[in-house]
């Protein structure tokens, strides 16, 4: 069954309302893909070089990670943060994509996670998903409330991703929501664009604006 989506009309930041959004995000992207032909599944995703099937698989492997695998994996692969990824990866990607689909279904409402930085897998969640979306034509939107709680981590430390570093110097300020962050020549946008280009996803800079969209642009991996 799918979590009910919670209605939000502030920024979560409670441990509660952030696992909340992160269940609720995990079962709207489920509900986004049930409808995907097979060769849909091999579709390059915004995330250098996994496909569509791939992201599902990482999320999968993030949602059944906990800290003490987390630190043996780690280890296992000296320390080396894509060796490790690509084997809890292949652990989660089924032998069809309907069978990895599966998997993260059963894994909607872990609440497992390697730390306790809760809005740093509710970015997960929100990344992947339109590291998916995007290159699939699908439109979804997560909830602003919802991409504010991730913007305001991404924008005050490097976890997964350089977001701070992505984001030093630069005043950044939401359009459709709250979100402001920082000093500097303004970069606008909406607040999902905002946290995609601090994560590196380039293909979002295009919907920003501002002086300091050009910063941006030269500190965003290239493909």
């Amino acid at each position: 069954m799918r979590p009910e989506a919670p209605v939000l009309e502030t920024t979560p930041t409670t441990g509660e309302d952030l696992w909340a959004a992160v269940h609720a995000e995990r079962a709207a992207l489920a509900e986004d893909l049930a409808a995907l032909a097979p060769a849909q599944w091999a579709t390059p995703s915004l995330c250098g070089r996994w496909s569509v099937e791939e992201v599902v698989a990482h999320l999968s492997a993030a949602a059944a990670t906990g800290r003490t695998r987390w630190l043996r994996s780690m280890a296992a692969a000296r320390l080396d943060p894509d060796v490790h990824n690509d084997r809890r990866l292949a652990e989660q990607r089924g032998p069809t994509p309907a069978a990895t689909l599966e998997r993260f279904r059963a894994l909607i409402t872990s609440t497992t996670a390697p730390t306790g930085h809760t809005a740093a897998w509710l970015g997960e969640v929100v990344v992947h998903a339109q590291d998916v979306r995007r290159p699939l034509g699908l439109t979804r939107t997560p909830p602003v409330p919802v991409v504010t709680a991730v913007a305001n981590f991404y924008a005050s430390r490097d976890f997964a991703v350089d977001s701070r570093t992505a984001a030093a110097g630069l005043l950044l300020r939401a359009t459709d929501g709250p979100f402001t962050a920082g000093t500097g020549p303004l970069v606008s946008g909406t607040t999902l664009a905002l946290t995609m280009a601090i994560a590196g996803r380039r293909a979002y800079l295009d919907e920003l604006t501002g002086p300091g969209v050009s910063v941006l642009r030269e500190r965003c991996p290239r493909p």
